[in-house]
């Protein structure tokens, strides 16, 4: 049987770097890569994308999606790392944890969009008590959210380096910035639809003074709701739909392992992990919760991701080139 070839169109930006890196070992797939001079050449790259039995963009919205029109093999798959088709209808969103029908779904699919970091997040955390109806597809969803600025990309990189570079004392950075102040962020579609959630969520992201890594809250004023549930039903269920995925751990509720001196909350424990990590925190006495997704926004927010997904398309090993 021939290995599986895989082309990776934005092979020097962030995120396919990070999946060449991951992909780089493996013994049971090939890349084939495009000549640097000629990374701008369209009919070079319509070349490789047809020669892969999986191309993999890594691209801005409207390249992808002039990627895809260059796309005349029938037998090469589409997985796209960009927002250009996470909400079309004839491509299949590529979060296999999602529901219980997804992987194969993926597994089944020529066109397969990645997901965005945040929406990972939120999704993780959402969509099992929207789907299963323990909290009503009706709620007003608050996400707060922070990640490491290599989410922005090499501009947002450079910026960021060039702020520490220039101004390398605590009190001259900042540690905390959000964005996105006009909402309608380019996620929120995304976080709508799969989640299933009738309106979608008021969205405020945030950039840390950190490179890596990423935290998603969802705060849940349970007292709002007629019938709310406890904590402990909460975490029930987000325990028992991801008790056999390897990368959604779930910890106990209300954990205090994972806080750091018992207060604070580490945006970067699950660097260089493809594992999106949940937590629960709840008080029925105020009727209050809090939902919490840890992960590296390189990771299971992009480049991971996007292993899995390939894994899952070629037929391979889900876990080759991931940590847990």
């Amino acid at each position: 049987m021939a290995i599986p070839k895989v082309f990776i169109d934005g092979e020097a930006g962030t995120t396919g770097l990070q999946i060449y890196q991951r992909l780089a070992d493996r013994r049971d797939l090939e890349v084939i890569s495009i000549e640097p001079a000629k990374r701008k050449e369209a009919s070079e790259r319509a070349k490789l994308i047809n020669a892969a039995d999986v191309a993999i963009l890594c691209l801005p919205d409207d390249a992808a999606r002039e990627a895809v029109s260059w796309v005349t093999n029938p037998q090469t798959k589409v997985l796209d790392a960009s927002t250009a088709h996470r909400t079309a209808e004839e491509w299949v969103y590529g979060f296999p944890e999602i529901s219980v029908d997804q992987r194969s779904r993926i597994a089944a699919a020529s066109r397969v969009s990645n997901p965005g970091c945040y929406p990972t997040g939120f999704l993780t955390l959402m969509s099992p008590l929207v789907r299963s109806g323990l909290l009503p597809a009706t709620f007003s969803a608050t996400v707060n959210a922070i990640s490491g600025y290599s989410g922005g990309g090499k501009k947002l990189i450079a910026q960021y380096e060039g702020f520490r570079a220039e101004a390398p004392s605590a009190e001259s950075k900042s540690p905390y910035s959000p964005y996105g102040l006009g909402f309608g962020h380019k996620h929120v579609k995304e976080m709508q639809k799969y989640a299933g959630l009738h309106h979608a969520p008021l969205f405020v992201p945030a950039v840390g003074d950190f490179a890596q890594g990423m935290v998603v809250q969802v705060p849940l004023p349970l007292w709002s709701l007629e019938d709310p549930p406890t904590g402990e039903q909460l975490h029930e269920k987000l325990s028992a739909h991801y008790a056999d995925e390897p990368f959604v751990p779930v910890a106990p509720l209300n954990s205090k392992a994972s806080l750091r001196d018992s207060n604070f909350f580490e945006a970067k424990s699950a660097n260089q992990t493809n594992e999106v990590q949940v937590f629960v925190f709840a008080n029925d006495d105020t009727q209050e919760a809090l939902l919490v997704a840890r992960l590296d926004n390189l990771g299971k927010g992009a480049s991971g991701a996007a292993v899995q997904n390939l894994n899952i398309m070629l037929d391979l090993p889900e876990n080759s080139g991931l940590t847990i």
